[in-house]
């Protein structure tokens, strides 16, 4: 495998030229809304899964907007006169963002893809060409050193990321810097790392062209770029969790063995945080022969912090191999060398009684409570994003959970959390239900079986009454000893509250 970079990249250093194509990229309508609706949804959504002949078929045009299309996303060689009409074409040549390939056509040295940012702002993200997405058909480079752009793991962290103001964040493994872009939003200060210094190069283009302050860039791998001095506010990391047998591709292969590299990146962020301060990272894990996969989450988190964690997916180990094969594209070359690599994995895994792997999110809390929460779940069902706020509140109910004993959940009073409804289950024509279920539609989506009790308890929560006077009040609607009630409910108050379905009404 080469050591080579796929390709000159564009200039850090002309900010001028820099600020005159976001100009004109901007003046083109070439943005995410721009683009749905030149493409259609169809055509739109076939270009995020590295499908270009729809996306072709709709810019035969010579529009301003169908000319960044071809030459940007699709990176066809296009007439130079025809881009002079929308961008100014020396002044990129000259910078490296485009190159003449002829004489009289000009193509991309990178990819540029609008992004939409939570506030309706119009972003960049600039990538290596042909590697804005992985897809079906596998990346579009082998290289090392091959930076990707936005792909479904890149979109979920920044949906799941805590987006409250801060004053320091670091974003672990930046690559095409989506995660610094997001967070230079909300902090005041931003450090991004990566051990790959194309990335870095990669990350200030896209800060750049996105109008966003630059970041404090360092090369090194995990926490060996900050200093023993530093903590910070938010963490976050899309690291290269990838579980595979050496290091092929910086942009995926962590190069520890197993999942050590995801564990290391957990248990080094605790001593990172500032009191209050966020983690939040995307990871796999194995599940081993004879071990309890959660027992293994739980033994990463760093003292000091209170813990979520959700697994999202667990795949055998021939699946999560060929997974990872096709996304190198090995699949489409030398067969005897797919096979050879398929065995590697499979030996791999083998030698350390690996049986499937885990994909999800961990989230880190910093408290310092004496009595830490740790959370660890399954949770493989349909989410509502962006999470951040889920998150956040998540924590939030932690934190009131541990600082009130049964008296005090009592004499508390809770709110009935917005768009919670309740479903009753049972034979048809039956005069009770079964059992009653209360449903969230919005964040986690969860459904939580509760008895009679329970679901009354919860409709009439409007943070009127206390807790206990509810449970006093249902207590002589059914006939039932008020003391046993109070006695046997708080547990269920702290489930509902727990899980989101419940909020203090403070």
């Amino acid at each position: 495998m080469s050591n080579s970079s796929p390709a000159i990249l564009p200039s850090t250093d002309r900010a001028d030229v820099t600020a005159r194509l976001r100009d004109a990229l901007l003046a083109a309508s070439f943005t995410a809304d721009g683009l749905l609706e030149l493409l259609g949804a169809p055509a739109y959504a076939a270009l995020a899964r590295s499908e270009t002949v729809p996306a072709l078929r709709a810019t035969r045009g010579d529009t301003p907007l169908e000319t960044l299309v071809r030459l940007l996303l699709l990176q066809q060689p296009v007439p130079h006169a025809r881009v002079a009409g929308v961008l100014p074409v020396d002044a990129c040549v000259d910078a490296g963002w485009l190159l003449r390939t002829g004489e009289d056509e000009v193509a991309a040295t990178v990819d540029v893809r609008p992004y939409g940012g939570p506030g309706g702002e119009d972003w960049f993200i600039v990538s290596d060409l042909g590697c804005a997405v992985g897809g079906a058909g596998g990346i579009g480079s082998p290289e090392e050193d091959v930076v990707l752009g936005v792909g479904g793991a890149s979109t979920t962290l920044a949906g799941i990321t805590v987006r409250t103001p801060v004053g320091s964040a670091l974003d672990l493994g930046t690559g095409s810097g989506i995660q610094a872009l997001h967070a230079a939003q909300h902090a005041t200060r931003v450090t991004a790392t990566d051990v790959n210094p194309r990335a870095l190069h990669i990350t200030a283009l896209t800060l750049a062209l996105s109008g966003a302050p630059a970041a404090d860039l360092r090369p090194g791998s995990l926490f060996e770029p900050v200093r023993d001095d530093e903590t910070y506010d938010l963490i976050v990391s899309n690291p290269p969790f990838v579980i595979s047998p050496g290091a092929r591709l910086t942009y995926r292969d962590g190069g520890m063995g197993g999942d050590d590299l995801c564990r290391a990146l957990v248990q080094q962020a605790g001593e990172r945080l500032n009191q209050g301060g966020f983690a939040q990272f995307l990871a796999n894990w194995q599940h081993v022969e004879g071990e309890d996969w959660q027992d293994r989450l739980r033994s990463w988190v760093p003292r000091g912090c209170d813990a979520w964690i959700v697994q999202r997916e667990v795949q055998d180990v021939m699946q999560y191999a060929e997974l990872w094969l096709r996304d190198a594209g090995d699949h489409r070359r030398d067969a005897a060398e797919y096979q050879a690599r398929y065995d590697a994995w499979l030996d791999e895994f083998e030698a350390r009684k690996v049986r499937a792997v885990g994909f999800g999110w961990i989230a880190l809390h910093r408290t310092d409570a004496a009595e830490p929460s740790i959370t660890v779940e399954e949770w493989p069902h349909p989410v509502e994003q962006p999470l951040g706020d889920t998150v956040r509140a998540h924590f939030d109910r932690i934190d009131y959970l541990r600082a009130h004993d049964d008296a005090a959940l009592l004499a508390g009073h809770f709110r009935l959390a917005a768009e919670v409804v309740q479903e009753q289950v049972g034979l048809p024509g039956a005069e009770d239900p079964e059992h009653v279920v209360l449903r969230q539609n919005r964040g986690m989506r969860r459904a939580t079986r509760v008895d009679t009790v329970g679901a009354g308890f919860a409709g009439v929560c409007d943070g009127t009454l206390t807790a206990g006077r509810i449970l006093d009040a249902i207590a002589q609607l059914v006939g039932e000893d008020p003391v046993m009630l109070r006695d046997r409910t708080p547990a269920q108050i702290r489930l509902l509250v727990e899980q989101g379905f419940l909020e203090p009404a403070r």
